[in-house]
This record gives C-alpha cells, structure tokens and sequence, in this order.
C-alpha cells in the first residue's frame, strides 16, 4: 500500500446529525459499557471517544486507505463519491448492522495505522507452518511472537519435528544484547536466543536495563507495561528446555512448549489480545497428552496458552482421540482435505485453497503459511429485510477488503496475501435469528447474500486493481463485538432466557461512578483484587433454547448447514456435550460430518465451580426486579482513560479457562 497523501474525512455536518442518536445498544447496558470500556479512545482533547466518535474514527481511517490506495496508484478517486459510500458505511455501522471485528473498531483510523502504518493489527489471526524448520530456523516463533504482540492470534502446526538438532550455544564466543525497548526488540531476543541452539552459535546474554518499568504507560496500544521480569521469565524458560535437548531433535512436544511459552509472555506483558491453536498428528500420543498435566505436570505453567486440534484425516479411526475429547474437550479437529477442497460444502470442490496449511485460533479461516486473516460482522437480528441484508453486505465486505489493502512489515505475509485477499465476512446471532423467522429464511438469505458479496468483489476489486478474493465468508465465534449489538455470538445459543451477565472493569476505571449511578451492581472480583464485576441483567428472545438444552447432533447440524450454505472459509463452532449422556457417541459423530465440516471443537459440560461465573441463569422475576432498579446508563464527557484491550477471538464458551480443558 502507498503511504502518504491526504486523510479521508467525513463531513462534519453529516457526523453532527448523529451525536445526540442513541445506537441500539444490546443487553440492558451490556453493549454500550462493552464499546466504551473496550473501544474507546483518548481523544486529542483529552476525552473518551463517543460510540458516534468511534464510528467515524472506523469509516475515516477506512476510506483514507482506499484513498491512498487509489491515489497513489492513479487509478482515479472520486472524492463525492468517496463522501457518499463513507455516509452510507457509518449509517450502517452506527445502527449495528455490522461492525468491524474488536481490533478493527480499537485500531482503524487510530495512530496505529494512520501513523505506525502497523495494519497487521487490523487482521484477527494467522496461521504459520514448521513444515520447513530446517530452513527457516527460528522464523516461525519469532513470527508467532511478532504477530501476537499485535494482537493477532496464531496457528501453528508440529511439522517440523524432527527437522532440527538442538546444539549447545557457544559459550567461547558468548555475546551480550541490550534489548531495546520495542516489540522488535523482545521479539529478536529471543530470535537470537533459538538461533544460539539451531545452529550453534554464540552464546546469548541479556541486558534488561532499557526495558520500560512495571506500570509504564503504553501509549499506542493502551495498558501499562509489565517490565521485564516475563521476557526474562521466557528467556530463562526456553534456555532450561533447550539445555534439556541438546544433541536430540525437536519434537512436537518442544515446537508447542517454545510457542505456548512465548504465548505466556505476549499475555504477560499486556497486549492481553492474542490466541493460539497447535495442530498435531493424531497418531502422536505426546501431542494428544500435552494438556494431561498429570503425565507432563511440568506444562501447567503455560500449556493453557494454547488450545489443541489435530488435523485429523477422512476415515480415520477416531477412537482414541474422541476417548480423550470427552473426557476434556481436547482436541479439535481440522480436515485439511476439505479446507484444500472446497469452498461452501454444498458446492462442488474447485480446489481453489490447495496451499491451505492450517486455520486460526478459532478455526473460522482457511489459511496458508504466513497467512494473516480480516473478518467483519453482520448482525443479522438487527437487519429487517433480504434487500438491507443485501445492502449490508456491500459495507461490510467493503471494510474487510480495504483492510487487505494494508502491506505488513513481513514479506512472506505480503506475498501470500496480496494473491489470495481473503476475507472473512461473517454472520452472528444466527440463532436468534432462526428463533425469530426459521430456519428456511435464514437458507434464502444466506445464499443470496453470498451470491451478493461475490458480485461486490467483482466491482471492487475491479475498482482497486487487485486480484478477486480467493474465499470471502466465514462464521466467526463473535464475543465482544456481539453484546456491543445484542444478538448470540456466532452460531452459539445463549446461556439461558434470562440470567447475568458479569464484565471485569478495572476499579480505577472512569466507568466505575457511571455504573454506580446508574444502579448497576459491582462486585469483588473473586480472582482479581484490582477489579469489579459489573452485573448486568440480560433478557435472550423469549422462548429461545439456552445452550444446554440444544443436543450435540443439533449444534453439529447447525455447523454444517453454515458451511454448505454460507462460510466458503469455515465456520467456527464449539459444541458443548453432556459427557455421560453424550460423550460416548463422539467417535460417530466424526465419522458422520467429516464430509460436511472443515473444523470442529468440543467442550464438555461441567460445572467449573465459579464463585461469581460470567454467566448466570436467573428467574424472570427476578430479572424484573433488577430492571426497576437501573437507570440509563450516561457515559457522556468521559475524560482520561485508553479502554482497555480487547481480548481477541472469544466466545462464551471460551471465556472457561484453557487450563479447565486440561486434566
């Protein structure tokens, strides 16, 4: 992407109209506190952004990349035009139709990308191989590493096992690294170190000195820093591991100890916004025992840091590994012949994906090697009609595209995604919608829809000068994003008809005397001294299903009918089961929708034994109850604070710790 040139603005006549509008905000309060307390930003003038503030912010950056994009390639921008799509993309965007992903609605148009140019953290998640270690050495940790301080979640894989000989660094040549006070520094830290052990060079000593204190502010990401006790944490944890190996190869085990302990320290120093999926053989018993913390008690400390899939095979015996799902929802499951294969599952194979090497933490994208992905929402409960759907769609899928547009600092990242310009437009709160006008509506809407967004990608990727998209649709598993508009996340059931929804907010937070006033009840968090647990009083559609009422058959049904209908990438689904009752007939299960999905996840249901849990069913009266003692919520003229991080790649299902998925 060309740099420079002039930023898109909206008019502020047309913005001003918008100021005193109140969004439909989801949940009693729910979805308003989520986008101040999660998107908001510090203005020049010192206060929190407004949602309209925030809106405009997406929009601007958004068409200021096509801009630039246009212009500097002389391609011919119309700025009337350009004024009258951007108005149509806010109307849209402000009356929750769709929105960006979190990390679009925290980044877009903010000085990471107008300033930094850091566009990699508008894209969710990536996926990197070690199919070719033995070549590209530490490039696959360190990519994770890099990525994941951006925020993106990342898929690897254990391929390369077996590729390398660790090696004792060496010690007469020993050097010494001051690590600047960047991401790059912390990310060739420990580049420098795994090479000392790949090939055998210098020893590596490190000085922390330049390293920002604990509790220095973090001016682009927002947060405070950690310090540089967790890097030197990670340091000395790769070098125990590493000394360990000496003279043996690296073996699957080692691949996903190095990427969930660099997971561990990207959380640690509080970007807080990552995810990781390894992906196994399974064949491996060491892969598929590395969440047993009783067989490798030594792993607890960061083996959460990952959730664990196999790329499982069409036809193989599942019944070891559906043995092990059951008993803690580990692994996953990942068809790499049908991601290769196909597109929709209902259409025929076009083989169009054949450098496919693995997905995302959440499994909704398709990816290659290096592969980054950007995703969009669209709520379909707050879209009245197929031709608005339709109309949606065009926005939606535009501000996907554009992000693509966005060149990375990595060039192999570059490489693959300027020729495929894959896209993830997703759908969510599909149940509600099925709830509210069936499953046959949702059928026509899903096809036309993608039939629309196809037609759009012809149009502008024509317009751009880039290639047509290689897949465009996804269903992603929503989380924040989707309480902002108060519909379910993805294609998941909610939690009950009428419970409580609990939200941390920082004790010092400027929201905490908003909340108050408005007669929400805080509450010590049980976990966190520094933290309240807002409650908020939460009404699903009436009668609607809760999610533990809806059978393991209905919600793998449901999955692949969004596959066959809607996502050509994948659909992101996690399947809650009844392990007793259920949990035995997991084995046929993947046996039957092999053929119909390209990735899928479980989860046992469990009590985890919450003191306060996020979620908690409650009476219909006693919902009432808490209603007629709230007052609106006003955030208006908040001053001083950055919102805190969004924490990518969530659903209600996976707000249960990873480490509860372990034995």
């Amino acid at each position: 992407m060309i740099e420079g040139g002039e930023r898109f603005k909206l008019d502020d006549s047309f913005v001003k109209k918008y100021a005193d509008k109140k969004a439909p905000f989801g949940y009693n309060g729910v979805g308003e506190f989520t986008a101040m307390r999660t998107y908001s930003r510090i203005k020049p003038d010192g206060y929190n952004e407004q949602w309209h503030e925030i809106v405009r912010r997406v929009v601007e950056g958004t068409y200021s990349m096509q801009k630039r994009h246009v212009s500097g390639n002389k391609t011919g921008w119309n700025d009337h035009q350009g004024q009258k799509s951007a108005q149509e993309m806010y109307d849209h965007m402000f009356k929750l139709r769709f929105s960006p992903p979190g990390r679009g609605l925290w980044a877009m148009g903010s000085e990471i990308t107008e300033e930094k140019h850091l566009y990699a953290a508008l894209n969710n998640c990536g996926f990197v191989s070690t199919d070719e270690l033995r070549e590209k050495l530490e490039n696959p940790f360190t990519f994770l590493m890099d990525a994941s301080m951006l925020g993106v979640g990342v898929g690897f894989d254990t391929k390369g096992a077996g590729q390398l000989i660790v090696k004792n660094p060496r010690k007469d040549l020993a050097m010494n690294y001051e690590i600047p006070d960047t991401r790059e520094g912390w990310v060739d830290s420990v580049g420098l170190l795994l090479r000392s052990y790949f090939l055998g060079n210098p020893q590596i000593s490190f000085d922390y000195d330049e390293i920002r204190p604990h509790g220095a502010p973090i001016k682009t990401f927002g947060g405070k820093a950690s310090g540089p006790e967790p890097l030197r944490e990670l340091h000395k944890g790769l070098e125990r591991l590493l000394n360990e190996r000496v003279g043996h190869p690296l073996v699957e085990r080692d691949i996903v100890d190095i990427q969930n302990m660099i997971g561990k320290v990207v959380i640690a120093g509080n970007v807080r916004r990552t995810a990781e999926i390894s992906f196994g053989d399974p064949d491996c018993e060491d892969f598929l025992d590395l969440k047993d913390y009783h067989i490798n008690p030594g792993r607890r400390d960061f083996g959460w840091a990952s959730n664990n899939s196999v790329f499982a095979q069409l036809g193989m015996d599942y019944s070891e590994v559906a043995k092990r799902t059951r008993e803690n929802g580990e692994p996953g499951y990942a068809w790499l012949e049908n991601m290769r294969a196909f597109g929709r599952m209902g259409d025929p194979p076009n083989n169009k994906d054949k450098k496919v090497a693995g997905g995302n933490p959440c499994l909704e994208q398709s990816l290659e090697c290096w592969e980054l992905c950007t995703l969009v929402e669209n709520y379909l409960p707050n879209i009245s009609t197929l031709e608005d759907f339709k109309r949606v769609l065009k926005f939606s899928y535009l501000y996907a595209k554009t992000v693509t547009l966005g060149e990375t600092h990595w060039e192999e990242t570059n490489r693959v995604m300027k020729r495929n310009r894959r896209i993830g437009s997703s759908v969510t709160g599909v149940v509600d919608f099925i709830h509210q006008r069936g499953l046959g509506t949702l059928k026509k809407w899903l096809r036309e829809g993608y039939d629309e967004i196809q037609r759009w990608d012809g149009v502008y990727s024509d317009w751009l000068a880039v290639p047509k998209s290689i897949k465009t649709t996804s269903v992603k598993p929503s989380g924040s994003v989707s309480l902002v508009a108060g519909v379910s996340p993805g294609i998941h059931f909610p939690h009950a008809e009428y419970y409580v929804r609990r939200i941390n907010v920082a004790k010092n937070s400027n929201l905490v005397s908003r909340v108050k006033l408005a007669g929400y009840p805080l509450v010590e968090s049980p976990t966190d001294p520094s933290s309240f647990l807002v409650e908020f009083p939460v009404k699903s559609p009436e009668g609607i299903r809760r999610k533990n009422d809806v059978s393991m058959w209905e919600q793998l049904e449901l999955a692949s009918f969004m596959q066959e209908h809607w996502a050509d990438n994948q659909v992101s689904a996690t399947v809650t089961f009844d392990p007793e009752k259920e949990g035995k007939d997991i084995q046929r299960a993947l046996d039957y929708f092999q053929y119909k999905l390209k990735g899928i996840s479980f989860l046992p249901i469990k009590d985890h034994n919450y003191e306060l849990p996020p979620y908690e069913e409650i009476t219909k009266e006693d919902y009432q109850d808490r209603l007629r003692t709230l007052k609106t919520l006003d955030f208006s003229g908040l001053k001083g604070e950055e919102a805190e991080a969004e924490k990518f790649c969530t659903t209600d299902i996976c707000e249960i710790p990873l480490l509860e998925r372990g034995k």
